[in-house]
């Protein structure tokens, strides 16, 4: 399956649903470039990979709550990066 660019990606959140061939990673990304928190949530909170930790921080972060985002860093092994929220958001699309 071919990955799709962020320019691609970006394009993609204009459409009413995500595209059908996106990871979980990927549509909870897509999830929160749409704005839709609770959709992106939902998508992460019960894997248990490190990456998916990683989006779980970033969500939490996006909403203001930080003890809970360092707490889910912690479990990807990271801190918080030192990015804005979009850049942030940015790397992980990129990193999927």
């Amino acid at each position: 399956m071919k990955k799709i660019s962020i320019d691609e990606f970006r394009l993609s959140l204009s459409l009413p649903k995500p595209p059908p061939n996106l990871s979980l990673h990927e549509k909870a990304l897509w999830f929160a470039g749409k704005g839709d928190w609770e959709k992106a949530h939902h998508i992460v909170q019960d894997l248990n990979d490190s990456f998916s930790s990683r989006i779980h921080a970033f969500l939490h972060r996006q909403e203001g709550d930080l003890s809970n985002a360092n707490y889910w860093y912690s479990k990807a092994g990271i801190v918080l990066p030192d990015l804005t929220i979009d850049q942030e958001w940015e790397v992980l699309v990129i990193s999927c």
